[in-house]
């Protein structure tokens, strides 16, 4: 019996092809495959956050599933896949709860000066002079941008630690505990920390512009676990060097990996590389969703986690 060929895309992705070489034949996109090859391509394992270039996928006339490993699918034009009736699958919410622990753990990190204090420390600057004051995380105005698993995961740690919780999103949620603000201007208005946690698309690139981080203000924090192209990065570098934005907690870049230099004499900011959900339980689950969507889809059975475009 033929064995269903898979492309798997980026390098990233490697530790998956043991596992998918068990019963599928596999080939990686980054040893260059010609265009015979790429011509058995059944399915491409893929990291969402990659744009899948529409002539990689004339090159695969029989594709028939794009399966994304990762939560995000962003780099998936689903319109196009709608058209060549391709399915297309996610992660689902496979890290929603570790990429909100990290949101808190930035969020933490910044408001109470544990990494500047590290610095601090090691710098041999600590002295009983003085003492250095923080905020406390009780009582704060948290304002989310996108209320998902990850912004309502968020939400639930948040109204733990006694914060004060508002959301806004740019597509339509059911109602929440939580109060909706009536903009993402206001909600910037009204929080002390504004947490991007809303999926991107090209209808939302650069929302968080120079105008809301001069609504969340000198006194305002940003944290970002969602894509790097949802802040207008340039503008909040700037905002952090003239101080018209209190300071941010970054997980994620435009474009990724950053060029460090970028962000050398920024102040007040504390940076990631991208791992919000990057946990060895939940890659884990990642891989077994994977796993369970290629069974299904080549079974002819109903998708454990499909994208719906």
């Amino acid at each position: 019996m033929t064995r269903p060929v898979l492309l798997v895309g980026q390098p990233l992705l490697a530790p998956v092809v043991p596992l998918l070489a068990q019963d599928y034949d596999v080939m990686a996109l980054w040893e260059e495959p010609d265009a015979a090859a790429l011509a058995r391509v059944d399915a491409v394992i893929w990291a969402g956050e990659f744009v899948l270039e529409r002539a990689l996928i004339d090159a695969m006339p029989r594709l028939s599933l794009i399966a994304c490993f990762t939560v995000g699918y962003d780099g998936v034009d689903l319109a196009l896949a709608r058209e060549r009736g391709i399915a297309v699958t996610h992660a689902g919410d496979a890290n929603a709860q570790d990429v909100a622990d990290h949101a808190i753990g930035l969020m933490i990190a910044h408001r109470r000066w544990i990494v500047g204090g590290d610095r601090h420390v090691r710098a041999g600057k600590w002295t009983m002079a003085a003492k250095t004051r923080t905020r406390s995380m009780g009582g704060a105005k948290l304002g989310i941008v996108g209320m998902g698993s990850i912004g309502v995961a968020v939400a639930e740690r948040a109204q733990a630690m006694r914060m004060q919780v508002r959301w806004w999103g740019p597509r339509e949620k059911p109602a929440f505990p939580w109060p909706c603000a009536a903009s993402l201007d206001a909600l910037a208005r009204e929080s002390d920390i504004l947490l991007v946690a809303a999926r991107a698309d090209e209808s939302n690139r650069g929302m968080i512009s120079a105008d809301i981080l001069d609504a969340l203000g000198p006194e305002g924090l940003l944290v970002n676990v969602a894509r790097g192209q949802l802040v207008d990065e340039a503008a909040l570098i700037a905002a952090l060097i003239s101080g018209r934005l209190g300071g941010a907690a970054i997980d994620v870049y435009d474009p990724e990996p950053t060029d460090p230099k970028r962000w050398v004499d920024v102040p007040n900011v504390v940076l990631t590389p991208h791992t919000g959900g990057a946990t060895h339980e939940a890659v884990a689950h990642m891989a077994q969703m994977l796993l369970a969507n290629l069974t299904a889809h080549f079974a002819g059975g109903p998708l454990i986690s499909p994208v719906r475009g």
